[in-house]
């Protein structure tokens, strides 16, 4: 065949095959004529959770502030609407707020855990022996279920029980009555909250702290840099973003306590949490109406919380190299 037969035929003229033009391979549609349909494989992807969290986050709370409008007793079919008359009621009588300050217990509580736990998450990043040992040990109270943690502490606050026992041996003798008395009831309640929650903080810094460049610590190892010296030029810039998570957790879960205090002494000796009272408005009192709004109020408490944190301190991007 001649070059200009070749040249007819659509071929080179050094009788080499060209390469197809992008997006026209064998058995491949080009771009441009793709299925539309694949615009929507990431909704495919996403619609099992959120149908998830619309079922059991979104329509619950569309229905907690519909309750909080009504005087529904949380049994009857009739449903009467009282508008803003509940929110009215919790602001006439501020003594249903003064359980707030027991949050205080657990949001001291919880600055003791986050630095128990950033102090664990330190230690067990470098080369320690077992520490995948720790790790495992640390952690295990988290995956511990919250009633049996209440009922477990409650042998162990028992007037001469297992504490009695230890502090006896100490030279610490005497009974105490850790959830009787006032003045020990919060603050026993509070350690058993850090016991039982400081695994979780630490995870989330060791996570934090092994995404940090390991280049970093050899550079600062050759510059006769310490433990401590790693620590504060390091490691806490570079997981700053999780430290404050930690604290908006932190202020949440203090203001939102719930399963220890509810188990061990069922809000009795002063130990009534914000959380509690909602409960017994609910299933004790039967003004679910009432119980509704305070629920609300604390929802919005705890989101203007978190905004103003955000406000005060913006996330930033940490970026370590």
């Amino acid at each position: 065949m001649t070059v200009a037969h070749k040249a007819r035929a659509g071929e080179p003229a050094n009788g080499r095959r060209s390469a197809p033009p992008p997006g026209s391979a064998p058995g491949r549609p080009p771009l441009a004529r793709r299925p539309r349909t694949a615009a929507l494989t990431p909704w495919l992807f996403l619609a099992a959770p959120l149908t998830l969290l619309l079922v059991f986050t979104l329509v619950p709370v569309a229905d907690m502030i519909g309750y909080s409008f009504t005087d529904w007793d949380g049994t009857s079919p009739a449903r009467s609407f009282v508008g803003g008359e509940n929110y009215s009621d919790l602001v006439r009588r501020p003594a249903r707020f003064e359980v707030f300050l027991v949050s205080g217990f657990y949001l001291a509580a919880s600055f003791v855990q986050i630095a128990l736990a950033l102090y664990f998450a330190t230690v067990l990043s470098f080369d320690t022996r077992f520490r995948n040992l720790f790790k495992g040990l640390l952690f295990f109270p988290y995956l511990i279920n919250g009633v049996a943690v209440g009922f477990v502490f409650l042998y162990f606050f028992q007037p001469d029980g297992t504490l009695d026992t230890l502090l006896r041996l100490v030279g610490a003798g005497g009974e105490h009555l850790w959830l009787g008395d006032p003045d020990l009831a919060n603050p026993s309640l509070a350690g058993v909250s850090v016991w039982r929650f400081m695994g979780l903080n630490m995870v989330l810094f060791l996570g934090a702290i092994q995404s940090i460049p390991p280049h970093l610590y050899e550079a600062a190892q050759l510059d006769g840099a310490n433990r401590w010296q790693q620590f504060r030029h390091i490691i806490a810039p570079g997981i700053k973003p999780i430290i404050s998570l930690s604290f908006v957790l932190a202020v949440s879960g203090a203001l939102a306590v719930f399963e220890i205090p509810y188990i061990m002494t069922g809000g009795a000796n002063g130990t009534e949490t914000f959380v509690i009272q909602t409960v017994k408005l609910a299933f004790q009192f039967d003004k679910v109406g009432l119980a509704s709004a305070s629920a609300v109020v604390l929802l919005v408490l705890i989101l203007l919380i978190t905004w103003i944190h955000r406000r005060l301190l913006p996330e930033e991007r940490v970026e370590l190299s």
